[in-house]
């Protein structure tokens, strides 16, 4: 996964509407609402979930290496890079959230990674 936090998840920028997804990857496997009101377009290697507004909330990826500019960081060092590199970071509901990188993951379940826009922050932190 190439990140540029609150900007871009690979070639995705936050900016991306579904009607943006759909049109790039074809129609989702499948298209649920989950738990806490978003609606999660999966693509099996990939989840884009949405606000009813249609804007851009998270992406989830299958993410062996993170790269976040000219670093690459394997799933199995990311949560000892969060913890070193940023110290907002905090544990949500078994997810490590990094306010700095703007993802969140967990570290037991390889190798899936959480890109997350910029009002999202809050929304983890309040959980």
């Amino acid at each position: 996964m190439k990140l540029d936090p609150f900007v871009r998840v690979g070639t995705t920028p936050f900016s991306a509407t579904r009607d943006d997804i759909v049109r790039a990857r074809g129609a989702p496997r499948s298209e649920v609402r989950n738990d806490v009101g978003l609606t999660a377009l999966d693509y099996g290697d990939a989840v884009f979930r949405f606000q009813d507004s249609g804007r851009l909330e998270e992406v989830t990826l299958a993410t062996a290496v993170l790269h976040l500019g000219v670093v690459a960081v394997p799933f199995a060092r990311l949560e000892a890079f969060v913890e070193a590199q940023d110290e907002a970071a905090f544990r949500r509901a078994g997810f490590l959230v990094s306010p700095r990188f703007g993802l969140a993951f967990d570290p037991s379940e390889p190798f899936w990674v959480t890109a997350l826009a910029r009002h999202c922050i809050g929304e983890w932190q309040a959980l």
